[in-house]
């Protein structure tokens, strides 16, 4: 039901644009999420957007440096990632939230798909 794209290798400063794709059953009316998990860290909040697109959260490491759209149209959600910086490498999950606004808490999500690897070399 949800499938993470983009992941890849990016020199540090570079960019990337990751790609969350959902089925309009269960996410039309949710707020979507993307978290992160370093190797041998704890899943973290990284930005989500809600069911309209018109309200949008950021952890303090990565605001102003990612930006998280949705097209409803296309069940998609994308997280733009630029400055990228090596403390930015793990896999990134996205997840379709019980609510319709945007949250940080990982209890509040309710679907998850599998992550995308993201690895930004210093």
């Amino acid at each position: 039901q949800l499938q993470a794209s983009g992941g890849g290798l990016r020199p540090a400063g570079g960019s990337l644009r990751l790609s969350c794709t959902t089925s309009r059953r269960t996410s039309s009316n949710n707020a979507v999420g993307w978290f992160r998990q370093a190797p041998g860290g704890e899943r973290e909040f990284v930005a989500a957007i809600s069911w309209n697109g018109g309200n949008t959260f950021y952890s303090d490491s990565v605001k102003g440096r990612f930006t998280i759209s949705r097209d409803r149209a296309k069940n998609a959600v994308d997280l733009l990632m630029n400055g990228l910086k090596p403390e930015d490498t793990a896999v990134y999950f996205c997840a379709v939230a019980r609510g319709s606004q945007p949250v940080s808490s990982r209890s509040s999500y309710a679907y998850w798909g599998q992550g995308t690897q993201v690895t930004v070399s210093s």
